[in-house]
């Protein structure tokens, strides 16, 4: 098998770099046959202490002897009657002319599959990172909201590098998983706006303020959109706000038989938002790396249909992101981070055994925005029984900042 994508190479051998910003990556392809398995990378990134640590099974060669290596072994492998080779379906054309035509069999990469299913120690990495996270958010939001209502003049890059320092004071901290999404008003309707330090709108109280952004950390990866108005939000806005957060809690209370894929849970997300005649055009929700990108497959929540190659197994990671967006006047969004667990029914049909969701987000959702008047029970308890458990996660960790301590508490009360 050759290994080319750069997260894949890094989880094989259980190894993270620095290369590409924002993901914890290094540059490398990899070999691996019945034996042992090579690392093509450049040696001077390696310290005696990691080569030990991949051990006698592991050869490494140098990055630059690759394709050189392919092409030996293309005349090693001769011409067969069926291949000896497997490549990943997102190899390069060169792997493929250097492993040799009719030596290579393309399918989708088994590593991307289990590298998607987290065991045990990663996903209590991932909660445990998200509580962290959420200290710091509190301590941000609780910051921006104190500045805005004094009257401060704050562009949107000068807000996403403040929430950047809270991020870099946080144990295991190691940097953002992408650069923030920090948008006010108009910008806000932009999904992947990306704010200029240089000419960037400055937040207003009255504009709706959608944040979304997230870490690396040694213990795991985060991704976490949050929407707020720190004035009096409209009814149009509070209505839009209200439908995407009954869509996100539909996908959180998801109970679905193994085997459903992110394609067919897609529809949990939008019902809410279409019975008012709105939509959002972007995913529900994607794979999560640990330690690693912030986007990962092979799974995912979409109307994609490549979505619908991938059931979702206990163990993955997802991102769990409805949205609205008012071209030209503000967006919506309100994104947590799922791990897909087995659970229990009282019925088993089929005996096929089924599957939800546990968030580790911890951040309040603003309830200032909420029309209760479209809430039934059941969400309204879901809301509450959620901000009560962020606030018992993260308040502990806010007893050097009283400012973010009666902030976290003022918007986990229950409504």
């Amino acid at each position: 098998m050759v290994v080319t994508m750069l997260d894949e190479v890094a989880w094989l051998f259980n190894l993270r770099g620095a290369d590409i910003a924002f993901n914890p990556v290094f540059f490398a392809y990899a070999t691996v046959t019945m034996d042992k398995a090579t690392l093509f990378i450049d040696s001077d990134q390696l310290d005696d202490a990691t080569r030990r640590n991949l051990g006698d099974d592991v050869a490494v060669q140098s990055y630059a002897t690759f394709f050189d290596n392919l092409k030996c072994l293309s005349k090693e492998l001769g011409t067969g009657d069926s291949p000896k080779v497997l490549l990943g379906d997102k190899s390069s054309l060169a792997v493929a002319e250097a492993v040799g035509a009719g030596n290579y069999v393309l399918v989708p990469s088994p590593v991307a599959e289990m590298k998607a299913i987290k065991n045990e120690t990663e996903l209590e990495g991932f909660r445990q990172s998200h509580i962290r996270d959420g200290a710091a958010l509190a301590r941000y939001f609780a910051w921006l909201e104190e500045r805005l209502v004094a009257g401060s003049e704050l562009n949107e890059s000068q807000a996403a590098d403040k929430l950047e320092e809270y991020r870099s004071e946080l144990d295991l901290f190691r940097g953002l998983s992408f650069p923030t999404i920090s948008s006010t008003g108009p910008n806000g309707a932009i999904i992947h706006y990306d704010p200029d330090p240089n000419d960037c709108a400055v937040i207003k109280q009255d504009q709706i303020y959608l944040c979304d952004s997230g870490a690396q950390f040694y213990d795991g990866t985060t991704d976490v959109t949050r929407t707020w108005h720190f004035g009096t939000p409209n009814a149009e806005e509070k209505r839009a706000f209200t439908r995407v957060l009954q869509g996100h809690i539909s996908i959180d209370t998801a109970i679905f038989p193994s085997g459903t894929t992110g394609y067919l849970l897609d529809a949990f997300a939008r019902r809410a938002l279409w019975q008012d005649g709105l939509d959002y055009r972007h995913g529900t929700g994607h794979g999560v790396g640990h330690y690693l990108n912030v986007h990962e497959g092979p799974h995912g929540m979409g109307v994609r249909i490549a979505y619908n190659s991938t059931a979702l197994k206990a163990g993955m990671t997802v991102s769990n992101e409805p949205g609205y967006y008012a071209d030209g006047r503000f967006g919506i969004r309100i994104e947590n981070i799922v791990l897909v667990r087995q659970v229990d029914t009282p019925n088993n049909f089929g005996d096929k055994g089924f599957l939800g969701f546990e968030h580790v987000t911890m951040c309040p959702i603003q309830t200032k925005l909420v029309d209760e008047s479209l809430f039934t029970a059941e969400e309204k308890r879901w809301l509450n029984d959620y901000h009560a458990e962020v606030f018992a996660k993260v308040s502990g960790l806010l007893k050097n900042d009283q400012r973010a301590l009666a902030w976290l508490e003022r918007e986990c009360s229950a409504i």
